[in-house]
């Protein structure tokens, strides 16, 4: 099977180029690096059944299309993974998150039109904003502010979603969305801005940990290899066809807590900032129903937050040891 992945270069694209190359797929990465990282694909480079082109995916075109054809065969699989996706990324790049989330996705949809592949949208559970409804299943619209200060982001992944499921009813592609609720582990950036990579870093780093506002919000925190299974069963299920799918771990806690499990495995005294006050349209409760998830692809997450946050320290505290002078 031949896959492209848009965003191969990030968090979880490279992480599905290394899973899709161990299945003995043909994989061809693209990327602009806004916010990827080409080091995440070190080990995939070594690997002939890999290829990669920098490209933006919001100015891929017939031609683009074309010279993918000729030079890597026409793709079976298009998983479209290109955004930013902390605060801090589309805050800095507002107009590129809208554009990568609504030409970017178009693009991906002609191309899997004009290949007969199969088309993989990743969404984000900031679909449902703040919401009123707890946990939060698919068929749950959302509480969100389309003019604040998240909305490029949020708006334009709901577009997304929206662009997918009007392109599919009129053209028949085969496609599925995911949403992906808070995901961590091994290649975040240092600098993301999320609470696992500001968390991390600052245990290791002997700093207090930031709490906003007092740390009473909740997240659940999927480890990136359980939310990868989760993206290949969909991807794979002709059950997930026109549909929507949570993928999250749905055991809750408050950002105080997780603050605690971060100190614990760092070895190092809780110690919090929670002077900061919220910031504005951050939810107050989040957590996936995956009730889908488990009846069509059996899936639901398996690594404990420990072991998981082991292994992110593990990775982080290498690479702080290597960029900190």
């Amino acid at each position: 099977m031949k896959v492209l992945i848009t965003g191969a270069a990030g968090f979880v694209g490279s992480h599905l180029v290394d899973a899709y190359l161990s299945d003995g797929c043909d994989v061809l990465g693209i990327d602009n690096f806004i916010t990827g990282d080409i080091s995440n694909l070190r080990d995939a480079r070594e690997n002939p059944r890999f290829a990669f082109r920098e490209l933006d995916v919001t100015k891929m075109d017939e031609r683009s299309l074309a010279d993918i054809a000729e030079s890597f065969g026409t793709p079976d699989l298009i998983l479209h993974f290109a955004s930013p996706a902390s605060p801090i990324d589309y805050a800095q790049r507002p107009l590129e998150t809208m554009r990568v989330n609504s030409l970017g996705t178009e693009n991906c949809c002609q191309a899997a039109l004009a290949w007969g592949a199969r088309l993989l949208l990743a969404s984000t559970s900031e679909c449902y904003g703040d919401p009123l409804v707890h946990p939060q299943p698919e068929s749950y619209w959302g509480n969100v502010n389309p003019v604040g200060p998240r909305s490029c982001y949020d708006e334009s992944k709901r577009y997304a979603e929206a662009f997918v499921t009007t392109f599919t009813n009129v053209h028949g592609i085969d496609s599925r969305i995911i949403r992906i609720f808070n995901t961590y582990g091994p290649r975040m950036r240092v600098d993301d801005g999320r609470v696992v990579p500001n968390f991390v870093g600052q245990a290791l780093r002997g700093e207090p940990l930031t709490v906003y506002g007092g740390g009473m919000q909740t997240r659940s925190f999927c480890y990136v290899s359980d939310l990868v299974d989760g993206i290949r069963a969909c991807a794979a299920s002709d059950e997930t066809r026109g549909r929507i799918v949570n993928l999250g771990n749905p055991e809750e806690r408050t950002i105080r807590q997780f603050a605690e499990i971060v100190c614990e495995i760092a070895g190092v005294p809780l110690d919090v900032d929670d002077a900061t006050p919220m910031p504005v349209d951050d939810p107050g409760r989040r957590c996936p129903d995956i009730s889908r998830a488990k009846a069509l692809l059996g899936w639901s997450p398996k690594v404990d937050i420990r072991t998981g946050l082991r292994a992110t320290l593990l990775d982080f505290s290498a690479r702080l040891t290597v960029t900190t002078p």
